[in-house]
């Protein structure tokens, strides 16, 4: 698993966590990738230190965006803002630390509100329905053709399956899925 530092083309920034640098590559080529503040796909890699092992805590354990990232979030530039020493030394917050970083917020207030109302969603769906499991597909052209009444179902299906229903007009939606159920 790789974790990537990414900012929209409107200057959110976040992180997402990919299988592979090509895992990440593909989805964005398809618009996969979005911002979960707005949903824009005009979403770019932004800088980001590499974890290594290391012996010492010292360096910090997370993203750093480059320039032009922290300018589109609004973020202040590196040696832009004045440390908090009292000293009068006119000594920047990033030359107090010996870096010129800035964090990334892993989830904005919106997102966890949206996660929230995602996740009420398909708890409420979940209770409500039959769990078919890898026979949904089989369920759910039974119901389209008339051979079983009609009733609330969820389950599992292939992408040729889901193609093949969907080229028989039979009408389903996929359940919301939220990052944490896939770890």
């Amino acid at each position: 698993m790789i974790r990537y530092a990414l900012a929209c083309a409107d200057g959110h920034a976040f992180e997402s966590w990919f299988r592979n640098s090509s895992d990440y590559d593909d989805q964005a080529r398809r618009g996969l990738v979005t911002c979960p503040v707005c949903g824009d796909v005009r979403v770019e890699k932004a800088l980001m230190t590499p974890r290594l092992g290391r012996s010492s805590k010292s360096a910090p354990d997370h993203p750093v965006l480059d320039g032009a990232a922290v300018e589109r979030a609004g973020l202040p530039q590196a040696g832009s803002m004045q440390a908090g020493s009292g000293s009068g030394s006119g000594e920047t917050v990033a030359e107090a630390a010996g870096e010129a970083r800035a964090p990334v917020a892993l989830m904005s207030p919106q997102e966890v509100e949206l996660r929230r109302k995602l996740k009420e969603l398909r708890d409420h769906l979940v209770a409500n329905a039959e769990h078919v499991g890898p026979r949904f597909p089989d369920e759910a052209r039974r119901m389209h053709y008339g051979e079983t009444e009609h009733r609330s179902i969820y389950g599992e299906a292939s992408p040729d399956e889901v193609k093949a229903m969907l080229d028989e007009g039979i009408a389903f939606h996929p359940l919301p899925m939220l990052p944490d159920e896939r770890n």
